[in-house]
């Protein structure tokens, strides 16, 4: 998350300065103030007037990516209304989801992505902002090293609404961020909620909270047939493993049991 917003503010900063034109010759009576971090993330919430999210074919919404690093912008099209996306389709998302600072990708998760798909659809927005996808692991044990994590900003809805809908889920990892203007959404094993509030650049006050919700919301899933994410494991052919569909056996849908990670450096 630090990483991911320090190149965020250096690329919002270097673009504001070439939004000013050439620097004149005259010595100027004084440096102007760069704008304070809050305006960045009001920014960042605002949605762009006139636009709205593409639909396919028959008529289902597309999930449009925009990263906030690189101002890249992908669409991707879902197979149903709960998400579910090809193999292609998740390449593009990894793609767009890779660390700015070092190129490195890595596989998304797909429960992720059809979690982010849900928000987009639930708030009805024109597309889903990206802080942070995939960095790089030195030694912790963050979901964002493994393809499973996700930073979004959701413009037009608040933090505080886009967290609750995410806690509902079941089997999440929602964090907020209030000082630093975002929210977090993995998938896991079994749901844990916390927020933290410190700001961009400073340790890490995470706490834990809203446990109750959290059984809740797994019991929930659970009952609807839903299941926590296993242990982490990356096939070749996603279409395929998809496909799968027997009751009891493993598969995307219905993975094997693992340890809890509590992502104690999240994010």
């Amino acid at each position: 998350m630090r990483r991911g917003l320090v190149l965020l503010l250096l690329l919002s900063s270097a673009s504001l300065a070439l939004a000013q034109g050439p620097k004149s010759t005259a010595k100027p009576a004084a440096h102007p103030a760069a704008p304070p971090y809050n305006a960045y993330v009001h920014t960042w919430h605002q949605p762009t007037p006139g636009h709205v999210a593409p639909v396919d074919a028959s008529g289902k919404k597309k999930l449009v990516l925009m990263a906030l690093n690189t101002q890249e912008r992908v669409e991707l099209s879902a197979e149903k209304d709960s998400g579910a996306f090809s193999a292609h389709e998740l390449d593009r998302a990894a793609h767009l989801l890779r660390e700015p600072s070092s190129g490195n990708e890595h596989p998304i998760e797909p429960r992720v992505l059809d979690a982010v798909y849900r928000i987009q659809v639930h708030f009805d927005a024109q597309e889903i902002r990206i802080i942070s996808g995939y960095r790089t692991p030195h030694g912790g044990a963050s979901n964002h090293g493994k393809g499973r994590a996700i930073d979004v900003v959701v413009p037009g809805a608040t933090d505080d609404d886009v967290a609750k809908f995410a806690r509902e889920m079941g089997f999440m990892g929602v964090g907020i961020y209030p000082q630093s203007g975002f929210v977090h959404v993995d998938v896991r094993e079994r749901s844990y909620f916390w927020i933290d509030s410190s700001g961009p650049g400073k340790k890490n006050r995470e706490r834990g909270i809203l446990g109750d919700v959290a059984s809740r919301a797994d019991a929930a899933a659970l009952a609807r047939g839903e299941h926590g994410l296993g242990a982490l494991s990356v096939g070749t052919d996603v279409d395929a493993l998809l496909r799968q569909a027997s009751p009891g056996g493993p598969s995307l849908q219905n993975p094997p049991p693992a340890l809890l990670d509590d992502d104690t450096d999240e994010p």
